[in-house]
C-alpha cells in the first residue's frame, strides 16, 4: 500500500483542513489496509471471538472520524492511530467480558515478534496494564510497542511517524520488549 501513501497523506491533510468530501475517497484507499491491521489484531485473540475484523475496522474508523481533531501527519501516523484504537476496542471488549463472566481474562496468542519474544499465551488486559505502566516510564517506548506490535508498522514507518531515526526505534523497541518480558512473566 506504500504506492498510495502520498495520496493518503494528501487526503488526510484535506480532511484536517475541513474538506469532508474526501472522507469517502480516503475510506476506499485505506479500507484494505485497515482490514489487514484488524486481522493482525484478531489473530492474537482467542478462537471464536465474537468480534470480526470487519466490525473492528468499522468501529475504529467511526470513532476516528467522529472526533474533530484529525491531526494525522501522514499514512504511518494514521495507521498507527487506527491500530492503537483497535487495541483499545479489544481491551474494552475483554474488560467487558471479564466483568460479565468474572473469570480469567481473555487470552491472546502472541506472535513471534511480540514483546514476550515468542509464541506465548498472553492476557490482553495484563498486556494493556503493562503498556500503561511502560507509558508512565517511557511514553516513546510505549508508543513504539503500540506501533510495531499492534500496528504492524516497520521500523522506518515508526521512525517516520514519531520523527526519530530508525536506530532510535530499534534501541527503544529492544528495551521495551525486555521490560515487558520481565513485567509479564508469570
Amino acid at each position: 500500500m506504500a504506492g498510495n501513501s502520498g495520496e493518503i497523506t494528501t487526503l488526510l491533510r484535506q480532511i484536517k483542513s475541513g474538506d469532508r468530501d474526501t472522507v469517502g475517497r480516503l475510506m476506499q484507499l485505506i479500507y484494505p489496509e485497515l482490514r489487514g491491521v484488524a486481522r493482525r489484531h484478531m489473530r492474537r485473540e482467542r478462537p471464536g471471538h465474537i468480534m470480526q475484523p470487519t466490525a473492528l475496522v468499522h468501529e475504529a474508523y467511526l470513532r476516528m472520524m467522529r472526533h474533530d481533531d484529525h491531526s494525522w501527519a501522514n499514512r504511518a501516523h494514521f495507521f498507527g492511530a487506527a491500530s492503537i484504537l483497535m487495541r483499545r476496542i479489544l481491551v474494552e471488549h475483554a474488560r467487558g467480558q471479564r466483568a460479565r463472566k468474572r473469570d480469567a481474562a481473555q487470552l491472546t496468542q502472541a506472535p513471534d515478534d511480540s514483546p514476550q519474544g515468542g509464541p506465548h499465551i498472553l492476557d490482553l488486559i495484563a498486556l494493556d496494564d503493562a503498556l500503561t505502566a511502560l507509558e508512565a516510564l517511557s511514553p516513546q517506548q510505549a508508543r513504539i510497542v503500540e506501533l510495531r506490535y499492534f500496528g504492524g508498522l516497520s521500523v522506518p514507518e515508526v521512525a517516520e511517524a514519531l520523527g526519530v531515526t530508525p536506530r532510535t526505534v530499534d534501541r527503544h523497541w529492544a528495551a521495551a520488549r525486555a521490560w515487558l518480558r520481565l513485567r509479564l512473566q508469570p
